[in-house]
């Protein structure tokens, strides 16, 4: 069976309807984008700043925004219904996901104008937010599959959103910690010191290896989502 663009788009629309019925949902994109404006009022901007808020709307948007429409899915019931339909697996997916991506670069791009952040290779960087977007949005589906209602969706996502959103704080805690050292392999803290390396003038080969660390990721979460998806097939 190929690949339809049309179903994808076709389930694109009606998330897009779904969510402009539900507020609550739709208030999180204002989240980083109001950090973003007390930062600036406020305090000072560094490239940490810059990326606190990037992340966050990794959280808030890519990742909360998606667990939250497959969540939905499942507590009405519907998803069933697209699993039994003749869209494939990353017909759905990619469908589901499409709503969540296109918030997230909107947000990052809002929000960027608001801090003022203008990386000196904006290819680098642009091409490091795209490869992590993919990661929360996976993050989000699978938390999405592996919760049965919205509201147990919220819940869920608060500690990710934590530790993936604020994340970047734990940094002081690893210089001074050395047992936390793995905690420098998260997606987000490779994102901000990938960005620090690129203010510092290097190339894309001088950051391959973060590259090819966020694409871990990417290529973890995706394994992981397909799997569980597979399985509530089975299971519903």
């Amino acid at each position: 069976m190929t690949f339809s663009f049309k179903r994808v788009y076709a389930i694109f629309q009606k998330d897009l309807k779904d969510l402009t019925k539900n507020i609550f949902v739709g208030t999180t994109l204002l989240i980083p984008v109001l950090l973003a404006v007390l930062y600036v009022k406020f305090g000072e901007q560094s490239i940490e700043i810059h990326f606190l808020v990037i992340n966050l709307t990794f959280t808030t948007v890519a990742a909360f925004i998606q667990c939250t429409l497959i969540a939905e899915e499942k507590e009405k019931n519907t998803l069933r219904s697209l699993m039994l339909s003749p869209a494939t697996t990353f017909e759905i997916l990619g469908g589901k996901s499409l709503l969540s991506f296109i918030f997230t670069i909107v947000t990052v791009f809002i929000c960027a104008l608001i801090t003022g952040y203008e990386s000196k290779n904006i290819f680098i960087i642009s091409l490091a937010i795209f490869i992590s977007s993919l990661f929360y949005l996976e993050l989000g589906t699978l938390l999405g599959l592996l919760t049965k209602s919205v509201m147990e969706a919220s819940v869920v996502i608060l500690p990710v959103m934590f530790l993936f959103g604020f994340g970047t704080m734990f940094q002081v805690l690893i210089e001074k910690y050395s047992q936390l050292s793995f905690l420098e392999y998260l997606p987000n803290i490779q994102l901000l010191e990938l960005a620090k390396s690129v203010e510092s003038g290097v190339g894309l080969l001088d950051v391959w290896i973060k590259f090819a660390v966020i694409s871990g990721w990417v290529v973890a979460g995706g394994i992981l989502v397909v799997i569980v998806y597979k399985n509530r097939a089975m299971d519903d």
